[in-house]
């Protein structure tokens, strides 16, 4: 084997090394229900002691309650992570149900840490995500009840019920704790602000502009 070939070899290696790092690692024993009341953090919470495990640490109850979509945006979103089913500590899964009132969105966010493949339990919904630079490409479905679609990790994507009627969908993400980041709330809402004068140039509008949004986050 030549030099240049173990450079490409050592390369290669190194970069599949690293895809394989971005997701979180498969858990070296049965379970590890997340012990709340631990400081300690490793990658995610620390391992309740197995002696006091019970069932009800694998139990979520009330999915199929209706969410309270009285709000703005007309959606609720009930998350079932880490946070609140500590038996999905460190096996790489969550859930969400996400309730629609008529025209109601989940405006444009996005997962770092998970993969979000959405089934509609009710109603018509539009969802949609966008590539990555350079491209930007909308790639947009409207679904119907049974319908199932894939938003891959970290691209931005949005949910919007498009009947006259209540809408539900269910969530399966690739992570235990997925993270969100609302692209509005992020860039017009942060603490503390970021300056007006750069978002004016950025998004090629007046400051006036970016004053106003910021008020509203």
């Amino acid at each position: 084997m030549t030099e240049s070939h173990i450079m490409v070899f050592t390369l290669l290696a190194a970069m599949l090394c690293s895809l394989a790092f971005a997701f979180e690692p498969s858990p070296l024993q049965d379970f590890c229900v997340a012990d709340y009341s631990s400081s300690a953090r490793v990658n995610g919470h620390a391992c309740l002691d197995s002696n006091l495990v019970q069932a009800t640490h694998f139990t979520y109850n009330g999915l199929h309650l209706p969410g309270n979509t009285s709000n703005p945006l007309g959606s609720k979103v009930t998350p079932v992570t880490v946070g609140q089913l500590p038996g999905l500590n460190t096996l790489g899964i969550a859930l969400a149900r996400i309730d629609y009132a008529p025209w109601g969105v989940i405006p444009p966010h996005v997962h770092p840490r998970a993969t979000e493949v959405l089934t509609v339990l009710e109603g018509s919904i539009e969802a949609g995500f966008v590539t990555s630079n350079p491209d930007n490409k909308l790639i947009s479905k409207m679904l119907q009840k049974g319908d199932v679609f894939v938003f891959p990790m970290g691209l931005m994507h949005y949910q919007r019920n498009v009947g006259n009627g209540y809408a539900v969908s269910l969530s399966g993400l690739s992570s235990q704790n997925p993270g969100i980041v609302t692209v509005a709330n992020s860039v017009f809402g942060s603490s503390p602000d970021i300056e007006s004068d750069l978002l004016a140039k950025a998004f090629q509008v007046d400051r006036t502009v970016i004053d106003q949004l910021q008020t509203k986050f």
